[in-house]
């Protein structure tokens, strides 16, 4: 297909499309869900493309947009950094693309050239299901010296966070969430490493690092435990989790597993000293945010390859955000209160897979007592929780669950206690 002047090839099932320049680095450079585009593409250079070698790209960085893979650390002090981003091979070399399968499952493999100043060679695989949103990357770096090399390979997406309708100003409720680290190696449980060390941005609430999107540069590593980030659109309600395995003990680049990055103004000291605040014309006003994901420090022998795996979960998010649980987003957790005729559950809840709601029940001892259907859901809705029960007597535990289609457990989006003044026999 073309996208925006780009030769492009797209995978999609009826719940998501993903668009894919394989001639810019591989880059999935859209992810449309339920109408709402996620991704960042910058107008500048829609339809270009500047091969590496090319005279124009030397020393330079071409920022497409879109999601793209990146070795780490960053720096020019030596050879085991990667003195980008910068144009070069991994970030915008012309990609080959291949389908490996089709029909109910879907995956595309895209392989990039060889890169001899990393000493890396870059692939990635894409795949999505015909049963939900969710989008799966397998994305390996390969040694291709005759020497041990050490790296870390790094997910790089940028979030597009302009005002819907108006892409000259930015939206005020754009936000991401990662769990934030109890035992940390930072301050703040965070590090802003390029910015303003108190960027209004950025804080830790109910253990979750909280980044609030303002037009203001900077980038805060996280050195999170969690498994996973979220990227929440507050204006549309349409939310992004990526998760991503984290290893315990292992060794990140400067600790960081998390790095998010805001574009915009920043401060700097002009020739005679005097700081002042850099801006761009209002017309070329770009607004964007990158959430970037780390594999540990890997170090690969001559031909050995290491593997990121990461989980994209498309949904719809209600205009708070708690928490992430496996079956999708918590924007008001459950909750359970007392009626006539038993217990009202309630709750707001984004989900990853269209199926329908159960309630399980417990006695005090843990053991089940039933399990009730409830309301069909859909990820594409705001799931709103609003259920009266009649419940034995017995009952002292409620955990809500998602089934799929199929009628597999998704795993639950919380749980609560029952007291005796809210059960009824």
């Amino acid at each position: 297909m073309n996208f925006e002047g780009w030769r492009a090839e797209e995978m999609s099932n009826p719940w998501v499309k993903v668009t894919i320049v394989p001639q810019l680095g591989g880059r999935v450079m859209q992810v449309t869900f339920a109408g709402h585009t996620y991704l960042f593409v910058n107008p500048k250079y829609k339809g270009q493309y500047i091969p590496p070698s090319s005279e124009v790209a030397k020393g330079r960085w071409i920022n497409y947009g879109g999601d793209k893979i990146w070795p780490m650390p960053e720096g020019t002090e030596d050879e085991q950094h990667w003195a980008g981003p910068v144009s070069d091979a991994l970030d915008d070399g012309d990609y080959s693309f291949k389908i490996l399968s089709q029909d109910s499952r879907c995956t595309v493999r895209l392989d990039g050239p060889p890169d001899p100043k990393t000493g890396l060679q870059y692939a990635r695989e894409i795949t999505i299901g015909g049963n939900s949103p969710g989008i799966s990357f397998h994305a390996v770096m390969k040694n291709i010296t005759g020497h041990p090399i050490r790296w870390s390979m790094q997910s790089v997406t940028q979030f597009d966070t302009a005002e819907a309708g108006n892409p000259g100003e930015f939206n005020h409720e754009f936000w991401a969430f990662t769990p934030a680290n109890q035992h940390s190696a930072y301050f703040n449980q965070y590090h802003v490493r390029s910015g303003l060390a108190d960027d209004p941005s950025f804080a830790v609430k109910n253990d979750l690092f909280t980044l609030h999107w303002q037009y203001l540069q900077s980038e805060v590593w996280v050195d999170s435990p969690g498994e996973w980030l979220a990227v929440v659109d507050g204006t549309a309600r349409y939310a992004m989790v990526e998760r991503f395995p984290y290893i315990k003990g292992a060794e990140y680049p400067g600790k960081a597993t998390v790095i998010f990055y805001k574009n915009g103004p920043s401060l700097v000291l002009g020739d005679k000293g005097i700081p002042y605040v850099t801006s761009a014309n209002p017309e070329d006003r770009l607004h964007y945010m990158e959430a970037e994901v780390n594999s540990p420090m890997v170090r690969l022998q001559p031909g050995e390859t290491y593997a990121l795996d990461t989980h994209w979960f498309p949904t719809r998010v209600g205009k708070e955000f708690k928490t992430m649980m496996d079956a999708g987003v918590v924007a008001s957790s459950l909750t359970v209160s007392s009626t006539d005729n038993g217990i009202l559950l309630s709750g707001i809840f984004g989900v990853f897979v269209p199926g329908k709601l159960e309630a399980r029940l417990f006695d005090r001892h843990g053991a089940p007592i039933a399990n009730i259907p409830l309301q069909p859901v859909s990820p594409a809705e705001v799931v709103e929780l609003r259920v009266e029960l009649k419940v034995p007597a017995q009952t002292a535990r409620v955990s809500l669950h998602v089934m799929d289609r199929q009628g597999n457990d998704q795993g639950s989006l919380g749980e609560v206690r029952v007291s005796a003044t809210d059960r009824s026999s």
